[in-house]
C-alpha cells in the first residue's frame, strides 16, 4: 500500500456500505488488488478492528468504477465482497444495495456530466454483464442526497434513486431457471433455483420447521438450519452452473413464507450462512420473479397485484423492498425496477 493512501469514497448504498474505487486507482493485478482491499478492510478478522469493515458481510463492500467504453453506456461497475472473517475477496455476484451509490459516485468523480435536475447514469454490471439505469438527483448540475425517499432498514429520508435493471434473467446462472424446472427436489425439499439478477435458491421455511417469522439472529443460531441449508446450497451450486460453491458468496438461500404485513411474500435470506438483516436488492427480484411462476415455494404463498406492471411486496425482517415487475405482451418478464437511496459519507484517502 502506498504510504500516501489510495483514494476512496466511503458511501452508503441502500441498506449496505462500502468502499467505491476508480479502477485507476487501485492496482491492476487483481491478486494485489484484492491483498490490499482485505488490508483496508482489515480481514480476515470478525471485528474487522484494523481496517474501514463494520464487521458484517453488508458493510464490507467495494465497488470499483471506469468510464464504459460500451455504447450507450456511461460506466462500468465491478462489485467485490470483502469477507469478514475469511482472506477472500469476491466477484461471483453482483450488489444491487452498492449499486445504488455508482451513479453518484459517477457524477461526483466526473465520469458523466450533471444535468439540472435528474441525471440518468447508464451503468454497465461487469459481475453479470447487465445494464441498470440510475437516476440520481441533481439540481443545479450538483448531486444532492439529502430528500423525502424512505427504505427499510435505513434510518430517516433521502434523495430517491430509482433503478431499472434491464435482461437480469440468467445474469449468472445462464438462464432465469438453469435447470428448466420452476421446482426440483434437493436432498428431500421441494425448492425453485432462480436467477433474476441474483442466484437464489427459494425454500419453504415450513419444510424445515419454522414459521419463517423468526428474527436473523433466532435463525443464526439455529446450527442444525443452517447446516441443512449449506448441504442443498453446495448440491444445487452445479445444478445452478455456479460448479463448487462452497468458497462462493452464491447462491443466496432464500427461506419464503406467507406475508406477514400486507405484502406479497416474507423472506428469510442468508448471504450465504448469515440471515441477512433485510434482503438484498437483486435477491428481491429473483424472489418477486420466483412469486410470477406457476409452481413453487414462492408462487404458493406469493400474492401478486393484477396488471402489466405488477406491485410485489418482499417482506424482510426489517420491512419490505417492493419491486415493480414490468411484463411483456406474451406475459415474460421485460424489466424490473426498484427504489433505493445513497448517501456520500466521507470522501479522501484510507491507508
Amino acid at each position: 500500500m502506498s504510504k500516501a493512501g489510495t483514494r476512496v469514497m466511503w458511501m452508503r448504498g441502500g441498506t449496505s456500505k462500502g468502499g467505491y474505487f476508480l479502477a485507476s486507482d487501485l492496482p491492476a493485478d487483481p491478486a494485489v488488488r484484492d491483498a490490499l482491499l482485505l488490508r483496508i478492510m482489515g480481514s480476515p478478522d470478525p471485528r474487522q478492528i484494523d481496517g474501514m469493515g463494520g464487521a458484517n458481510p453488508l458493510t464490507s463492500k467495494v465497488a470499483v468504477v471506469k468510464p464504459s467504453t460500451r455504447d450507450g453506456v456511461d460506466v462500468d461497475y465491478l462489485f467485490l465482497q470483502v469477507f469478514v472473517d475469511k482472506a477472500i475477496v469476491t466477484d461471483a455476484q453482483n450488489c444491487g444495495n452498492i449499486l445504488a451509490g455508482v451513479g453518484p459516485f459517477a457524477i461526483e468523480r466526473g465520469l458523466v456530466a450533471a444535468a439540472d435536475g435528474t441525471t440518468d447514469v447508464r451503468i454497465f454490471m461487469e459481475n453479470t454483464g447487465q445494464i441498470a439505469t440510475a437516476t440520481v438527483s441533481t439540481p443545479g448540475g450538483v448531486v444532492d442526497y439529502a430528500g423525502e425517499a424512505r427504505i427499510d432498514g435505513v434510518p430517516g429520508t433521502a434523495a430517491p434513486v430509482p433503478i431499472v435493471f434491464e435482461d437480469t434473467a440468467g445474469s449468472s446462472c445462464g438462464a432465469l431457471l438453469p435447470t428448466g424446472n420452476a421446482v426440483d427436489t434437493v436432498n428431500g425439499v421441494e425448492l425453485t433455483l432462480i436467477d433474476n439478477g441474483m442466484p437464489c435458491v427459494i425454500l419453504d421455511a415450513a419444510d424445515f420447521g419454522i414459521s419463517g417469522t423468526e428474527t436473523p439472529a433466532e435463525l443464526d443460531a439455529d446450527q442444525t438450519l443452517k447446516a441443512r441449508l449449506e448441504e442443498i446450497r453446495l448440491a444445487v451450486g452445479p445444478m445452478m452452473n455456479l460448479g463448487n460453491v462452497s468458497e462462493k458468496s452464491v447462491p443466496k438461500m432464500t427461506l419464503v413464507s406467507p406475508a406477514a404485513n400486507g405484502g406479497a411474500i416474507s423472506t428469510r435470506s442468508f448471504i450465504p450462512h448469515k440471515c441477512h438483516d433485510a434482503i438484498g436488492v437483486l435477491a428481491a427480484v429473483s424472489v418477486a420473479s420466483a412469486c410470477l411462476l406457476p409452481s413453487g415455494p414462492a408462487a404458493r404463498y406469493g400474492k401478486i397485484e393484477p396488471g402489466a406492471d405488477k406491485s410485489i411486496s418482499v417482506e424482510h425482517p426489517t420491512g419490505e423492498f417492493t419491486v415493480i415487475a414490468r411484463l411483456d405482451g406474451s406475459g415474460e418478464l421485460a424489466s424490473a425496477g426498484v427504489l433505493r437511496t445513497a448517501r456520500k459519507l466521507m470522501d479522501g484517502y484510507v491507508f
